[in-house]
Parts: structure tokens; sequence; C-alpha cells
């Protein structure tokens, strides 16, 4: 049976193209995101791949791009937001370890996998990473932590964190939660009080 007329010649659209890609990308790495498995598994043909992009490497540096943009780009964005203590600052950052709508851990660990074989990838991760540990550092120092302070308890969260991904820890949201005061206290040296704890928990209740 024929297509309605308003579906015959759909192609898509970049997003959806971008969608399929990153699933193939955080399940089967970047090898695997190819043009014409693509095409077969959105039902299109490659044809409609190339009206949104002119090559794979234009689809893969839109990866690139939306990982810098969720990733990178929500990760300073908590570390900014308003906080009148420096336990309230750093809940709002742990906010990316609980959240993948902020911080998709999935991807960033499929684009750390990528840059060992990629010379470029791997200059714009080691300059997100120092985006990321300077944007945690400017959060201590604006709670009057020196500079020197501020720098190794920047590279002790986002290391403690990078680690987590790199290791694929299997840990239980409710489980990421109760730890979250004890990892509040080692990496700041002062507790949440129980109005931020509770504040965190309701932002993260399912």
């Amino acid at each position: 049976m024929d297509q309605p007329t308003e579906n015959r010649g759909w192609r898509g659209s970049a997003e959806l193209w971008l969608d399929a890609a990153y699933e193939v990308l955080v399940t089967g790495g970047v090898e695997a995101v190819k043009v014409a498995p693509l095409a077969e598994r959105l039902g299109m043909s490659r044809t409609s791949f190339y009206w949104h992009f002119p090559d794979r490497e234009a689809l893969l540096a839109g990866l690139i791009a939306r990982w810098q943009g969720h990733n990178t780009g929500n990760l300073i964005a908590r570390c900014e937001a308003p906080a009148t203590t420096i336990t309230e600052a750093v809940l709002n950052l742990f906010d990316c370890w609980i959240d993948p709508a902020l911080f998709d851990s999935r991807l960033e660990f499929a684009i750390r996998t990528w840059a060992l074989t990629d010379q470029g990838l791997a200059a714009t991760l080691a300059e997100a990473d120092q985006s990321r540990i300077e944007a945690i550092a400017a959060l201590f120092r604006r709670f009057d932590y020196d500079a020197a302070e501020a720098d190794i308890r920047a590279h002790t969260i986002y290391l403690t964190q990078v680690g987590y991904i790199a290791m694929r820890m299997v840990e239980t949201v409710a489980r990421r939660i109760e730890r979250i005061p004890s990892y509040a206290l080692a990496f700041c040296g002062r507790s949440p009080t129980a109005p931020e704890i509770a504040a965190f928990r309701a932002r993260h209740q399912p």
C-alpha cells in the first residue's frame, strides 16, 4: 500500500539522525556509527542522510557538539547557579551526577573512549576537562577558598566523578543520594545543612 502523500519523500531531520547516531555511539562505539546502518535503523535511504549532513564526519562533529553543549555546558551552569553557602553550591554541581538530563555519563564514557583513537577529539576533551575544572575551582573561590586550595578541591571532585564514569560504576540513584552529604563534606570540608540536603533530595525524587 502506498504511504500517504504527506509522508512521501520524508527525510527525517538532522536531530533524528543525531539521535540514532547517539544510540549507536553509546552502545557500540564510534566505529559503529556508519551511514548505511543508520539509514536501515531509521527505515530511510542513505540519500536522506545526505540531505542533512555532507558526510559522516559532519555527523560525528554533531555528536561532539551535542556532548559539549550538554555535559560541559550544564556542568558549568550548575557551578554558576546561585548559592548562599559552599555546600549548597557543591550540591548544585552534584545534580549533574544524579540527573542524566544535566550530565550524560553514557555519552561521556563513549566520548572518552573515542578520544583514545582520535587525536583531534583528545585535544577537544582536554580543553573540556580544563574548562570544567576551572568552573569548579571558580565555585570554591567564590566562597573565599584561596586559589591553590580551590584548584585541588576542584580536581578532587572532578577526577572522582571521571573515575566513576571510566570504571562504569554500578550504583543505584538511591545509594548515590545517600552518599552525597558525606561526599560534600569530603570535598569541601563542611557538612551540608539539613535544609540543603532536603532540597537536594527533593530535586531528585522519582
